[in-house]
């Protein structure tokens, strides 16, 4: 069995999908928007049909997926969910953890804890929860 993470973003996911791209190193898999859907009667469900039904991307080792959904084009309130970063060493951490805080909102600053010798929570730009650790040696 798989659980796979699929993130909605409200009619934001291209710009997501570009920021994580530059902040992160994430790699596009593929991109969907809802007129390109192989199935007529979906070419309509959104009402921007140029906003994305369904895209795959990968950072590092894990593929998430991403949607701007159809209910509402506005920006989400991603809540209950955090995702976490395992940075190789300190400098990756700072590195990731400043590119994340770009337009975003800083939770709990990097700092030293009994379980990583720097570890930090942001919100990013997007609403999405991100907690940045050092890996453990």
């Amino acid at each position: 069995m798989q659980v796979h993470t699929i993130l909605s973003f409200g009619g934001h996911s291209e710009a997501a999908i570009r920021f994580y791209t530059e902040a992160l190193g994430a790699e596009l898999i593929v991109m969907m928007r809802w007129k390109d859907s192989p199935d007529p009667a979906l070419r309509t469900v959104s009402p921007d049909p140029d906003k994305i039904m369904h895209a795959s991307f990968r950072i590092g080792e894990t593929t998430l997926m991403a949607s701007d959904g159809v209910e509402t084009l506005s920006q989400p309130d991603i809540r209950g969910v955090t995702l976490s970063i395992e940075a190789r060493d300190e400098a990756e951490a700072k590195q990731l953890f400043d590119a994340l805080s770009d337009g975003g909102k800083v939770q709990m600053p990097l700092t030293r804890t009994f379980w990583s010798s720097l570890s930090g929570m942001v919100t990013d730009r997007f609403g999405v929860s991100w907690m940045v650790n050092v890996a453990s040696p």
